[in-house]
């Protein structure tokens, strides 16, 4: 009924944005428009500093170059974003990376923003680019702003918005595996002072994965209301249907990763998918107090749910017959009820002013941040299995060369049984000063008061209550750019952050938050028509208080690990002569232990030095574009190549999964203004490479070559 509800709820706004498009045109042609209103509304926590004077390196990867690559996630989106490498991402259940080598917390989804709100807390899946306008990889330390996050970066996605001009288009594309995707968008004015946008895609997709598919339903209705000369009040509704199957992957046979087709699936078909549900609100509303100065509101609200059955390789040594056999694994089957409430208000002042000579920069806002988090999961896990042993039923193996499925055994054993509530509010303040009009300074801070309490609601745990907690914290920022030239400038920055952990002690102690130190210098070109621009940066960062094994306690965390990260990125745009385009990053990353601990998962010492899992020292991406005139219409061909080095694939364990090299082409022809035909083939020498892992056991495998058509017809 909740489902239902939630959908009929998203059913009835998207129809009623798509029934009033075709009134907007008509009142737009009677009315005979002269003038068509053009509104920008401001990013909240940005200011008006343009990005080439920011202290810090910001890649901005725009949704026309997505759509020109068919990118259809954010996965995908962030594979060309220098510093960004993919983790353990749940079986596929939701998006998670790492940016400069930290990765948070990996029992959730990695934490982005969706136009300045978080739209990484809670359970809502792998997100659809659908409707992106552009993605902003914010590097650097900028919790002094954000709030609580990882040092490495914040990515921050900005829809698509309504616009006063009738516009739209439709696409279908249809790929390998039987993948086939519809989309629509289309935006226009209702009256003078109202504009609406609906934007929308199904996906049905097959998967080289044995016996697995998806269904995915998005749906972004939103409006816009011009409510004086210089007052905006905007609605955006985010709405997801997805089915997703759980795979955890292919395992390594005896260290062998090349033992299995890359196919194999070693869950359960009767599993069947995992169901995710989206209901989400966005209200933002900007008032001009003049020409320097601007004020901005914004609320949102968002429901995730997150249910199903899943069958996972067991991971102890104990209980895993694959270690001695080679051949047959265990198997653990879960059952999971995972909900999420998440809360936002907040308010920014930003705006110009002089003082003595000096122009000032400043914003100065406030938010406040509630996110509940109801987590039931039942477990059936199987026995000891000791070298030797008969291979039972009560082991729930699966012949990895042969896999037989249909054994469904039923989770009776509480795992979790917890209710979370996170409560923050927060105030910050930042002022970038031009000295000259080659140097500028920028410092700032936020004051964080955050507030944490957890119900275990277990009857075997129930002596385990941890309570609530309250932390509050003061991170820093300072920064500074000097413009040698009008085209070239060098900055440098640095900041402190603070991250909340997750769980509690053996004693029943909430953690207490990792903390980070971070310092970053870098130079910034961009030619004076714009068609060139790049950044190169060096980076250093630490942070402290990471979770680690308790030795006293089996199974138990203590928060006083440590990690740290050093490296260079580099990325360029241009665009060539003779209508070619150019799109370069690389990055060289270095993170690593700071100092001896044992890992919290497996109990295994790690030593200083032991890299970060799954981060590559080594990343680049080359796209190459040549756009062209055939007969009276446009034509476009294209190339690229994404390199990842190898990385660690188990903590505390020599286990690396091979760095790997990847082609792709793409080519696309438009006869007419309205009309674009386009395909492209991605690993277009089938390479077989793994995407990520978390163990030996759980192992992502990457997708082998694909081909898709896509055509699309704008108005």
């Amino acid at each position: 009924m909740y489902r239902s509800n939630r959908f009929r709820l998203a059913l009835a706004a998207t129809v009623a944005c798509a029934a009033l498009v075709p009134a907007a045109t008509a009142q737009q042609a009677e009315s005979a428009l002269e003038e068509i209103i053009v509104v920008g509304q401001r990013q909240a926590y940005r200011g008006d500093v343009a990005l080439k004077d920011t202290p810090q390196s910001i890649q901005v990867l725009d949704g026309e170059l997505l759509q020109d690559l068919g990118v259809v996630k954010l996965e995908g989106a962030l594979e060309l974003a220098s510093g960004i490498a993919k983790q353990n991402n749940f079986g596929g259940l939701w998006d998670s990376f790492a940016v400069r080598g930290f990765a948070g917390d990996e029992n959730f989804p990695s934490g982005f923003l969706v136009n300045g709100f978080n739209g990484g807390r809670g359970y809502g899946g792998p997100r659809d680019a659908s409707n992106v306008e552009r993605i902003e990889v914010l590097k650097g330390p900028n919790s002094a702003l954000f709030g609580r996050g990882e040092p490495g970066g914040t990515v921050n996605i900005i829809t698509k918005k309504p616009e006063f001009k009738t516009k739209g288009s439709v696409a279908a594309s249809a790929g390998s595996y039987d993948t086939y995707r519809v989309e629509g968008d289309i935006t226009g004015p209702v009256t003078e002072s109202i504009a609406i946008r609906l934007n929308a895609a199904y996906e049905d997709a097959g998967s080289f994965r044995d016996t697995l598919d998806s269904k995915k339903l998005v749906a972004s209705p939103s409006i816009l209301a011009v409510l004086t000369e210089g007052t905006t009040l905007s609605y955006e509704m985010e709405y997801v249907d997805q089915d997703v199957p759980f795979d955890r992957g292919i395992v390594a046979v005896n260290g062998d990763l090349g033992a299995l087709p890359l196919s194999r699936f070693l869950g359960e078909p009767g599993d069947g998918p995992i169901n995710i549900d989206v209901l989400g609100h966005q209200v933002q509303l900007q008032h001009d107090l003049n020409d320097d100065w601007s004020l901005l509101l914004g609320g949102s609200y968002k429901e995730t749910s997150f249910e199903g059955f899943s069958t996972e390789a067991e991971l102890a040594s104990g209980r895993q017959p694959l270690y001695s056999t080679n051949r047959y694994l265990s198997r653990q089957r879960r059952q999971r009820d995972y909900d999420t409430e998440h809360s936002v208000l907040r308010g920014e002042l930003s705006g110009t002013f002089q003082t003595g000579g000096l122009t000032h920069h400043l914003i100065a806002g406030a938010d406040w941040d509630k996110f509940n988090i109801d987590q039931f999961q039942l477990r059936y896990r199987p026995g000891a299995f000791a070298t030797g042993g008969a291979i039972t039923a009560g082991l729930n193996a699966i012949d990895v060369f042969a896999p037989a499925y249909g054994n469904l055994p039923t989770p009776t054993a509480t795992v979790t049984n917890t209710y979370e509530k996170q409560d923050a509010w927060g105030i910050y303040l930042q002022d970038q000063i031009d000295i000259t009009e080659q140097f500028k300074i920028r410092f700032g801070g936020r004051y964080d008061d955050f507030s944490r309490s957890l119900l275990n609601r277990a009857a075997a745990l129930s002596a385990i209550n941890p309570g609530e907690r309250t932390y509050k914290e003061f991170n820093p920022q300072a920064g500074l750019v000097y413009a040698v030239t009008d085209e070239v400038s060098f900055y440098a920055g640095y900041g402190k952050g603070f991250r909340p952990n997750s769980g509690a002690s053996f004693a029943g102690a909430l953690f207490e938050p990792e903390k980070s130190k971070s310092y970053e210098v870098g130079a910034k070109y961009e030619s004076e028509d714009g068609r060139l621009n790049g950044t190169v940066s060096l980076y250093t960062m630490k942070k402290t208080n990471v979770l680690t094994a308790d030795p006293a306690n089996a199974g138990f965390s203590i928060a006083v690990g440590s990690a740290r990260s050093k490296g260079l990125e580099f990325d360029l745009n241009a665009k060539l002569p003779a209508d070619s385009r150019l799109f370069v990053t690389y990055a060289y990353t270095d993170a690593e232990v700071a100092e001896d601990f044992r890992d919290p998962n497996f109990n295994l010492a790690v030593l200083e030095g032991s890299p970060l899992i799954n981060v590559p020292k080594h990343q680049a991406n080359i796209l190459l574009f040549k756009d062209f005139e055939v007969g009276t219409g446009t034509a476009s061909i294209g190339g690229g190549i994404n390199h990842v080095s190898k990385r660690l694939g188990e903590t505390g364990v020599n286990f690396y999964l091979p760095s790997y090299t990847l082609v792709k082409l793409l080519a696309s022809y438009e006869p007419t203004e309205q009309i674009k035909l386009s395909v492209d083939v991605n690993n277009l020498f089938d390479k077989r490479y793994y995407a990520s892992s978390y163990a030996r056991l759980w192992v992502a495998p990457g997708t082998p070559r694909t081909v898709t058509g896509r055509v699309s017809y704008s108005f």
